[in-house]
């Protein structure tokens, strides 16, 4: 499983950048600060779901980190 795939690795407010389901096809990626975990399990191999803090709704792809920095 790849980096976003773990509950643990994920916490609000850290910078992700995430796939959204419009966007699945073509993998293009949106970059938002965590406001909310939706995934309940501790992994999803497609990513842990979350919403953004501008509401958009996706799948992490990767974590950026608490300030921007990568973690």
């Amino acid at each position: 499983m790849g980096e976003g795939s773990r509950r643990s690795d994920i916490h609000p407010g850290w910078v992700v950048d995430i796939v959204l389901k419009a966007d699945q096809r073509t993998g293009r990626l949106t970059r938002g600060i965590v406001q909310d975990i939706l995934t309940s399990s501790a992994t999803h191999p497609h990513g842990i779901k979350v919403r953004l803090a501008d509401g958009q709704v996706g799948r992490v792809q990767a974590v950026i980190g608490p300030n921007g920095e990568h973690p």
